[in-house]
């Protein structure tokens, strides 16, 4: 009996021997497994050192004159602040909720992942989470998981666990908050606490509020799920639960809780899209301006990039003065599109001339593709034309869905006015506006930067400075005559107004401030073509401009920062100021990189005594010529000199304005350089440019923080600059000429230019 006993307890004992070795068998392999995840054989973990050395990727952030930001250019949306800009009750939710025992451990908390092993793998409790603790976040968030199939899951997380162990001896708990709310993701390509809280609620960090806090810290369970924008019931009760727990953890009070609770969520989201937001143009022309700073820069020993540095790029724009010429923009081209389109009625280009459209069809990227498969003209035109598909046709009006071709998508968009509007103080050259187009999503194309286009009779003070810098008084009368050319293949400019002007003998003043055509030819031919083109060159035009007589009129093309930089001249006495788009440039840290400054030309393109018969002959343009608007449509009662100008065939509208604060440049007219306004009395610069000087400066004049601007005020002009412009503005001495003479028949000379 007693040996049978012994035979079955030695059974018992074989058995319970060969688990306990089983056990201590793959206790043993875990253990290896987990050595040989630590050495590397499952992928590589990063050292103590690398992980002391790594960098985040930072977006880089664009703000204004007046430090509001703007934009940022980014692969990841990402701005790391330090630990002092957390507000205590951030700190509070996120610990509360994700990690309350985060002061007590070091990197793994034993205790929740046994809770978490007994409840998922026992129970089958999947809602039990993760057991992670902050610092393992964090290494997952400084780490990404490249696969996530469950077979790797567990290497996944050993290595985490590895890493955060390895992260708690080379960082402070104060330090790996700091990180991880650096590199946590909130959704839509966002990064970090600071970005989060300017996208959803538009401030800092630093200010955002506990029940802001609660929310932002409630996204990090599932951050689409719990995204405020797009679930606001689901966020608002995950926020509550943050705020309970806080409570639970003894952050906050009862009081607090209950008070916090009955908040709405108060979204301002603003989303830094690249495409949307206020002055996309001009922040498209800063990240250029930064490219090619940066190439300089990266030639040494630094390494910077847009995308990934985070630096600070501070620029000239002043953002209310933006702000509003937006707006104005708007409010004018809506009803402006509106008359353009009326005038055309039934007979609009986009409408009649099939040939005109298929030549601009011949420019679209599409056309091209299908020209390069081997398809001819007219299949492509008849692919263009017949398929039809369910397309939005944007609009002043908003977006409008229907069944369209690409040509008659090409029509629609063929037909809409564009514009462009630069304003900068020539003090300094700060470019404090910049209005590139209608629609950046649209219409990428810059009408400031990118943009050439003839620039009519704004170029026409230009000949006029050349003919009075060289002597030529300013009381020299001219007649409006036309006169044809002989050596200029009988060219024979004309004029707009009435015919009977042409017997009239204007003083120079009156023949500017009425953009005659005629006048302005002939003081071209007094000031000589080479001297014209060399004081605009004086002046900062570096564009190329034609040799020809009929430059007097503005058919060279130039872009708008062109000729603001020749405008500036005349605020400045003399000399030009190149308009400048950045300040400075600091790195992620503050620290300042570089420094711009413009600086005044040191050469004088003309006399400070010319500079001011000038401005004299254009504050007629605005007080009694063709710029009038300004005062008896407009109101303004400013300091301000201007130019109006109109190309041939209607096609370019421009105004120019300025005082010793601004130069203002206005340019409108259509992408497609065939069509122009259907009449001079829509399409003139005083009725289509003019309007969003007036309408921008009305604006202005309402707020006092711009009366440096608007109230400026050019000096009283010299004793012997009154005594030059002393004079009558009209002889009317061809009274007997009228009676006889043919008023159809036309001088003819040689142009002596």
């Amino acid at each position: 009996m007693m040996k049978k006993k012994s035979s079955k307890t030695f059974r018992k004992k074989g058995i319970l021997k060969k688990i306990g070795l089983g056990i201590l068998g793959l206790f043993a392999l875990f253990i290896l497994f987990i050595g040989s995840v630590n050495i590397g054989l499952w992928g590589k973990i990063p050292s103590k050192k690398e992980l002391s050395n790594f960098q985040y990727q930072m977006a880089s952030e664009v703000f204004t004159a007046d430090s509001v930001l703007i934009g940022k250019y980014y692969l990841y949306d990402r701005q790391p602040v330090a630990y002092e800009d957390f507000p205590e009750h951030l700190i509070h939710a996120l610990v509360a909720i994700e990690d309350e025992r985060f002061y007590e451990h070091s990197g793994i908390d034993i205790r929740s992942l046994v809770r978490v092993g007994f409840k998922t793998i026992l129970l089958g409790d999947n809602s039990s989470g993760g057991g992670s603790t902050l610092t393992q976040q964090l290494a997952k968030n400084l780490y990404p998981r490249k696969e996530r199939n469950k077979t790797n899951i567990v290497v996944n997380k050993i290595k985490e666990m590895i890493i955060a162990k390895r992260l708690e001896k080379i960082f402070t708990k104060d330090e790996i908050i700091t990180n991880y709310l650096n590199t946590v993701s909130f959704g839509d390509n966002t990064f970090g606490i600071e970005s989060a809280a300017l996208k959803f609620f538009n401030t800092r960090t630093k200010d955002i509020s506990a029940p802001q806090a609660a929310t932002l810290v409630g996204m990090l369970k599932a951050t689409y799920g719990y995204n405020p924008r797009i679930f606001p019931e689901k966020s608002l009760g995950r926020r509550n639960l943050v705020l309970r727990a806080m409570y639970n953890n003894d952050f906050i009070t009862e009081e607090q809780v209950t008070k916090f609770s009955q908040e709405g969520l108060n979204l301002d989201y603003r989303e830094f899209d690249y495409n949307a937001g206020i002055a996309p143009y001009f922040r498209e022309e800063v990240r250029k301006e930064m490219l090619r700073w940066i190439a300089e820069q990266n030639d040494g020993d630094t390494d910077y990039n847009i995308y990934t540095s985070g630096l600070k790029i501070y620029t000239t724009l002043n953002y209310k003065m933006q702000q509003l010429a937006e707006e104005v923009m708007i409010d004018h081209m809506t009803k402006l599109q509106g008359s353009f389109e009326k005038s055309y009625g039934n007979n609009a280009p986009w409408l009649k001339d099939k040939k005109l459209m298929e030549k601009i069809a011949k420019r679209t990227p599409l056309y091209k593709r299908l020209q390069k498969a081997g398809l001819s003209h007219k299949q492509i035109i008849d692919s263009l034309t017949n398929d039809k598909q369910l397309r939005t046709l944007k609009s002043w009006e908003g977006d409008e869905e229907q069944m369209a071709s690409t040509m008659d998508s090409i029509r629609h968009y063929t037909k809409f006015l564009n514009t462009g509007s630069l304003a900068v103080d020539p003090t300094n050259g700060n470019i404090l506006v910049w209005v590139g187009g209608i629609n950046f999503e649209q219409y990428k194309y810059d009408h400031i930067s990118q943009s050439k286009r003839q620039v009519g009779s704004t170029f026409k003070p230009i000949v006029y400075t050349t003919a009075v810098d060289q002597g030529v008084s300013p009381c020299t009368y001219f007649s409006a005559e036309e006169i044809e050319y002989d050596n200029l293949k009988g060219w024979s400019p004309s004029n707009s107004g009435d015919k009977d002007e042409a017997y009239l003998n204007y003083s120079m003043e009156e023949g500017l401030s009425n953009s005659i055509n005629t006048i302005a030819v002939k003081v071209l031919e007094k000031a000589g073509i080479d001297n014209v083109l060399q004081m605009a060159k004086k002046m900062g035009i570096e564009g190329e401009l034609p040799k020809e007589a009929s430059i007097a009129l503005g058919t060279g093309e130039l872009n708008i920062i062109d000729l603001a930089q020749a405008y500036t001249s005349y605020a400045n006495y003399g000399k030009h100021i190149k308009p400048n788009l950045i300040k400075s440039i600091s790195n992620h840290k503050d620290s300042v990189l570089v420094e711009f400054e413009s600086k005044l030309n040191e050469k004088e393109a003309f006399s400070k005594e010319t500079a001011q018969i000038m401005i004299e002959m254009m504050k007629s343009t605005v007080n009694s010529g063709t710029a009038a608007r300004l005062r008896n449509t407009y109101g303004l009662k400013n300091d301000i000199a201007g130019k109006t100008g109109t190309t041939q065939n209607n096609k370019d509208a421009w105004f120019v304005a300025l005082n010793p604060k601004l130069v203002h440049i206005t340019w409108v007219g259509l992408d497609q350089h065939e069509i122009g306004f259907s009449n001079t009395s829509i399409g003139q610069g005083a009725n289509a440019a003019l309007p969003l000087f007036g309408l921008w400066m009305k604006e202005l004049n309402k707020d006092k923080q711009f009366d440096s601007y608007t109230k400026a005020t050019f000096s009283t002009p010299s004793a012997a600059v009154q005594e030059a412009l002393n004079c009558e503005p009209v002889k009317r001495d061809g009274f007997f000429k009228r009676l006889f003479k043919n008023p159809n028949k036309k001088k003819s000379k040689k142009f002596k230019g």
